[in-house]
Formats: structure tokens, sequence, C-alpha cells
């Protein structure tokens, strides 16, 4: 089928289970084309610059080729890296920084409506992942220039009053590293103790710090207000004004299933909004539309990740192979 805007098979979405899925369309023979509306493997590239992976490098790797790093467990810039050669080594089909806005049946095929083109493809897979729209606090001066909901670099808080909301691996990330930069930091966790998912080596590391007074935290609390200068908070002892330079509202994610049901795609009825499909296949209940990674989890974002998804690329493809002859270029 394919010419420059003609495709077997459209992936939205360019993270690791995009690519993993556009690398078994290759070995199949088909015409694929990647859609993703950032930077390559965009997720990845907004983590924390210093961040270093809960699995080890050969549970992350893709297409059969080795991911070697410097430690068992590889940082966000190996990860970069290594998925920028996969990319390479399969010569794969990527239009970055162009945002789907409509999939819509036409006939047989799919149009794929673009912030830059129109594209046709027999198949689409949609592999969005959750790391686009934040949990917001929800509170008043949350829109002020000095909340963040993506922590980036700690060198940027340096000796600074920094605030971080939350008690899991980000939260934890943000608060040990702006304090190794010479930050006064508070943490507000709406918990009563430190979130069981942190990473086994840093959770002693936290809790020490805290134990020892060097990072101030109030657990059972939530933020009432930010303020330019401050923020409220309610604690268990009452109402406190603490001090504040920057938030990081480290609250999580969650996907966009808005997108999904607006292409016709049922979600569950229970908390967790599981879009659903066919386990076997992962096609969904529009004949054609495919579903791969975290986004197969709905708002639990925590049960699926890249070392057990890339599964989800070859039963989508073998699924596609068995109903249809390919279209080779």
């Amino acid at each position: 089928m394919a010419n420059d805007y003609s495709f077997d098979i459209i992936i939205i979405g360019g993270g690791p289970i995009g690519l993993a899925c556009a690398i078994e369309a290759k070995r199949a023979g088909l015409s694929q084309l990647i859609i993703e509306k950032g930077t390559f493997v965009n997720s990845l590239y907004n983590y924390p610059v210093n961040m270093t992976f809960f699995s080890t490098s050969e549970r992350l790797e893709i297409g059969n080729i080795p991911f070697v790093s410097n430690n068992p467990k590889p940082t966000r810039i190996e990860a970069l890296e290594y998925y920028r050669r996969v990319a390479v080594t399969y010569q794969l089909n990527i239009h970055l920084f162009e945002a789907v806005t409509d999939v819509a049946k036409e006939d047989v095929l799919f149009a794929i409506t673009t912030s830059k083109q129109t594209y046709k493809a027999t198949h689409v897979v949609i592999c969005t992942g959750f790391y686009d729209i934040p949990f917001l606090l929800n509170v008043k001066g949350e829109s002020l220039p000095k909340v963040t909901h993506y922590y980036k670099d700690p060198s940027f808080y340096a000796f600074q009053k920094v605030l971080v909301v939350g008690a899991n691996n980000s939260a934890v990330d943000a608060a040990l590293e702006t304090w190794r930069k010479g930050a006064v930091v508070t943490m507000v966790i709406r918990e009563a103790s430190i979130g069981s998912r942190v990473k086994y080596w840093v959770k002693p590391d936290i809790e020490n710090r805290i134990k020892e007074g060097s990072i101030k935290a109030y657990f059972n609390s939530t933020i009432s207000e930010i303020k330019e200068q401050e923020v409220i908070i309610n604690t268990p002892d009452g109402i406190l004004a603490i001090p504040n330079d920057f938030v990081v509202a480290a609250t999580g994610y969650q996907p966009n299933l808005s997108f999904l049901t607006r292409l016709g795609i049922h979600l569950s009825d229970n908390e967790n909004k599981t879009p659903l499909y066919n386990d076997h296949t992962h096609e969904t209940n529009i004949k054609g539309i495919y579903l791969a990674g975290v986004i197969c989890g709905g708002m639990d974002t925590h049960s699926l990740f890249i070392e057990n998804s890339r599964e989800h690329a070859v039963k989508i493809i073998n699924d596609i192979i068995k109903k249809n002859k390919p279209t080779h270029e």
C-alpha cells in the first residue's frame, strides 16, 4: 500500500512499545509509520535527568538488540541512546513533533489526521502511555510559575526552599536530589509513610534523611493553598505556613483516555476505566484498532511496564498477519 501517506500500520506514540510494534511490523513485511507528538521516546526524555530505572537493562531490550549499560540498572541517558540506536538499526519510519488529532474509518481504511497531515492506514496501534496528563492538586495557586508537575534537573533548585508533594519514586528522587544540591526540602505526604513502591536502594536513604531531620516530612498532610512566598498545608497538628520558593508536585500521571473514547473505544465501568480489548490479539471493539503498552491498563498505571508490554507487539502483528495478507512496500 505504501506511499508517502498510506501505510499498512500507523502507530500512535513513539515510546519503546511503539518502537517494538514498528519492528515487528517491518519483520512481517508491513509498511509502518510511527507518529509521536513530542520528541523521540518523549516520556523517557521527560524523566528526571539523573533517573535510574528499576529494571535491569536486558528487561528493557527490544528487537533482539542488546542493551549494554555501565551498571545493571541503566540510566535515563543510556536508555535514550539505546532506543535511538534501535530505531536507526531497524530504519524505523518516525514522524516527531506531530500530534494525532483524529482517527476515522473510511471504507476499509482509517484516516489519521495530525497537526501536519492526513494519512491512511489499514491498521492503527495506539501506544500513548500515561505521562501526558498530571494529576492536579486542585488548590489555589497551583498555576503559579513556581509549581511544576515535571521535575527535571536538581541543580535548578540549588539553595532554594523546595516543597515536594508525594511519597513515591518521583517525589523521593526530587527530595533527595534537590537536598543534595543545597535546597531546604519539605515533603508533604498524604499517606502515613513513604510509598511501598519506592526503589529498594533509595527507600532507606529518604527514611534516614527524614529521621535525622535533614528533610522535613509532614505525613497525613495535604496542600491547602500555594502562595508566592509560602505554601499553606493541612497537618494532623493544624494548619501551617511553609516558606517556599518552588513546589514539585510529584502527584503522578494519567493516560489520555478521552482520546480513546472519542475514537469509540469502549472502557470498563470499574475505577481503572480499563480499555476493552482482546487479551490474545489486543484488538479493541473497533476492528483494526489495537492497543499496546501502559495504555492497556487504563488508570492502573503501575501494572504494565516496558518489560511486560513488549509481548503486545508480537500479539498484534501476529493477529494482523492471520487476518490479512500483508501489503508489501
